[in-house]
């Protein structure tokens, strides 16, 4: 049964890890920043921050359904469990060195001109400003897809360990615990736009990320090479 192996405390934990990394709070204070000059005032923006929230939510969703649904319509659910084991203790490691050299040798990032992609379409967005707002929220949702996509290989290892334990189960097991998953990702994404809307400066927003990104770092990682462990020394029978 699923419930033998996977608890709420590791959903949550696993879900709260993955929403503090840094390249989440980077790209998307970079975006509160970019809705606050598009949107003009607070109340656009609030607007446009829980759109942008709600489209990453449903993007990491139907992206975990349809994992689930190749790994457990295939039968390769042992080995998808054996290798998310050894990515997210591979990552936690990872995220542990950027603790002691942060950005030295390999580490987990967007993929790369990722950021320079989203400045470029943010520019393009913004020259929509003076046209119909609906096409300014419709094209904020659209970077939205593209953003969860391109963070994939920064923010990716806690929810493919959670996939891999969830995959033991069934489908209908998994549902609802992937919704809560990544409804509590979200959280703090809801919270940066909420004390943005209130009134806290972007750029101070990211003087803090900045301070706390190695620790960030270091928790996430440990985080990761626990639940590697968890996992591997819970491994399902492969063959």
């Amino acid at each position: 049964m699923l419930g033998e192996q996977l608890t709420l405390p590791i959903i949550i934990g696993a879900a709260l890890i993955d929403s503090i990394n840094p390249c989440v709070f980077g790209v998307l204070i970079f975006l509160i920043a970019f809705m606050t000059r598009v949107f003009k005032s607070r109340k656009k923006m609030l607007i446009g921050g829980l759109l942008y929230s709600a489209v990453v939510y449903a993007t990491y969703l139907f992206l975990g359904f349809g994992i689930l649904r190749l790994t457990l319509g295939t039968g390769i659910a042992g080995f998808f469990y054996l290798i998310v084991a050894v990515i997210a203790i591979i990552a936690g490691l990872l995220e542990i060195k950027d603790f002691f050299w942060y950005g030295r040798g390999f580490t987990l990032q967007m993929i790369p001109g990722a950021a320079s992609r989203i400045k470029y379409y943010t520019k393009k967005i913004e020259s929509l400003e003076k046209k119909n707002p609906i096409i300014l929220y419709l094209t904020t949702a659209v970077l939205g897809v593209f953003v969860v996509l391109v963070e994939l290989p920064c923010t990716g290892a806690p929810y493919f360990a959670i996939l891999g334990l969830l995959a033991k189960g069934s489908y209908a097991e998994a549902v609802p615990l992937l919704m809560l998953y990544n409804l509590i990702f979200i959280l703090p994404l809801l919270v940066v736009i909420g004390v943005s809307y209130f009134g806290t400066k972007s750029d101070k927003l990211e003087t803090w990320r900045q301070k706390h990104k190695g620790l960030m770092r270091l928790v996430i990682g440990l985080f990761l090479i626990a639940l590697g462990v968890f996992m591997l020394n819970s491994l399902p029978p492969i063959f």
